[in-house]
């Protein structure tokens, strides 16, 4: 005899709208995230909450979204990549990432994006060792780090 698993309805807001949604409970916020609503820019990536893939704001604290229950996050505000800038309009973090060549493959830029986000939110003129711890839980295998931290200066510079 097999278990029958019912769905249950999640209220979340993820980047400013408010939706409804029917979801398996042992579904990840990253699976909600990618193939619920269709927002692919947060990566899957280890799904171990090691390589920072996978990251988004929860309530303006970085979370990683395969570690945690959508039921986690309902009444909190999910920011996503596709959450900050507004199509040609980018953010100064996206636009400090183009500038300095912080984008090779791409594929972890969004959560580093967020990342030095919501970082620069808290501190607007962060050391290099605050922008290299805040962007630890990041992996990146094409830059070396060096453009990002760049980046991440460049967009402290553009955000005071």
């Amino acid at each position: 005899m097999s278990a029958i698993v019912s769905s249950e309805v999640l209220r979340l807001s993820v980047n400013g709208h408010d939706r409804e949604l029917l979801v398996k409970p042992y579904s990840t916020l990253l699976e909600v995230l990618r193939e619920d609503l269709r927002l692919t820019g947060t990566k899957h990536g280890c799904e171990a909450g090691e390589c920072g893939a996978c990251m988004v704001l929860v309530d303006g604290i970085p979370k990683l979204s395969c570690l945690v229950l959508p039921a986690q996050v309902e009444g909190a505000e999910v920011t996503t990549i596709e959450g900050i800038g507004d199509g040609s309009d980018l953010h100064p973090v996206q636009q400090a990432f183009i500038n300095r060549g912080a984008v090779q493959c791409g594929y972890c830029t969004p959560a580093m994006v967020l990342a030095a986000k919501a970082l620069l939110d808290a501190n607007p003129a962060p050391s290099r060792e605050e922008i290299k711890e805040a962007l630890a839980g990041n992996l990146c295998r094409c830059t070396g780090y060096v453009s990002i931290v760049e980046a991440v200066e460049e967009a402290g510079m553009a955000l005071a």
